[in-house]
């Protein structure tokens, strides 16, 4: 992939739909969340138009305290998943990906203050309207030995949200294709704070 990546979609909308353009500005991937699902259910495609279909993200469980959400291709074959640690994400954001049932990755938010702070200012009315352009957390994605391989980090912007994720390592296509995968599941998760 063509890094950094750009990921743009509204904020208020039923059915959440992300754009990921790369840095030439070319559509990478299109993804489209189900509304009204009591499971997650994510559709990951090529083009806009939804005619060609790349992947699939489905949860294994409703609630989603410690969830974890499987990347399929559009094939049916599993790629792996995006596990989230519950108790361990009430402070801080935490993550793995799992390629054939191994942690392959892990991504955890770089300031946990940002959560902090966004809960705080994002409740106050009116004010709140404005933390989305003022607080910014960033997810860093390191490698099983704590190498950093790519950051996410949200962009000002208001009324919609947009993230950027960089590389800051070497990576490999399955790794990549996870980690890309796994980002793009944790702004659906996370897109309210911010």
């Amino acid at each position: 992939m063509n890094f950094p990546l750009q990921l743009r979609f509204k904020i208020f909308a039923i059915a959440p739909q992300i754009s990921v353009t790369d840095a030439s500005g070319a559509l990478v991937l299109y993804i489209k969340q189900r509304a009204f699902k009591l499971k997650e259910a994510v559709s990951v495609f090529a083009d806009r138009a939804q005619n060609q279909p790349l992947y699939t993200i489905a949860a294994d469980r409703v609630l989603d305290f410690n969830a974890q959400y499987h990347f399929s291709s559009a094939s049916g074959a599993r790629l792996g998943a995006v596990r989230r640690h519950g108790a361990r994400s009430l402070f801080k954001a935490y993550y793995e990906i799992l390629h054939d049932g191994a942690t392959a990755l892990r991504i955890h938010e770089a300031n946990p203050w940002m959560k902090v702070l966004d809960g705080v200012f994002g409740d106050i009315p009116v004010l709140g309207l404005f933390a989305g352009y003022f607080f910014h957390p960033a997810y860093l994605v390191t490698r099983v030995d704590g190498a950093p391989v790519l950051r996410l980090k949200k962009q000002p912007a208001f009324l919609e949200g947009k993230y950027e994720i960089r590389a800051l390592g070497a990576m490999d296509e399955t790794d990549t294709q996870l980690a890309v995968l796994g980002l793009v599941m944790i702004v659906l998760l996370e897109r309210r704070r911010g």
